[in-house]
């Protein structure tokens, strides 16, 4: 789902601000974004934004990992994974908006199913994409996420 909300929202990007990010590579890195999470395991949110002292060492301990990862390829295979697993700046705001955005999804899904244990994430996840201030975000939030609160019997 991250690679797919990353290539729409570099799709979106392009064609309604001039972006310039790439619609595949966003696409690629989204999924490889959790490539690390081979060996630390997954990080639950609360923590690894607990404060910035925390967040530097996960992402150097994420670098770290991806470093080992690039090591374990074959000398050619190297330069086609470096920029997947080290994406730049662009691509990485991207993918982290593609993978709030998963979140995000996931909660209006299950509050519109009834589970009212997803209604705090639900409005913290929110108000973290509307933080991004991305405009192809905020352009996928006012056109496409309404379908995602629909049945399928309303999906027309």
């Amino acid at each position: 789902m991250v690679a797919v909300l990353a290539h729409a929202l570099a799709v979106i990007g392009k064609e309604k601000f001039s972006g310039s990010v790439d619609p595949a590579e966003a696409a690629l890195a989204a999924l490889y974004h959790d490539a690390t999470e081979i060996f630390t395991g997954d990080m639950p949110t609360p923590v690894k934004y607990k404060n910035r002292q925390i967040l530097g060492a996960y992402k150097e301990v994420e670098a770290s990992f991806s470093n080992a990862l690039l090591d374990m390829l074959p000398e050619d295979l190297k330069g086609d994974y470096r920029p997947i697993l080290f994406p730049g700046s662009e691509i990485e705001a991207t993918v982290k908006a593609a993978d709030t955005l998963s979140a995000y999804i996931k909660c209006v899904e299950e509050v519109s199913a009834g589970n009212g244990e997803f209604r705090i994430a639900m409005k913290q996840t929110r108000k973290k994409l509307e933080d991004m201030r991305l405009p192809q975000l905020q352009y996928f939030m006012d056109n496409f996420m309404p379908s995602f609160e629909l049945t399928l019997d309303e999906l027309r």
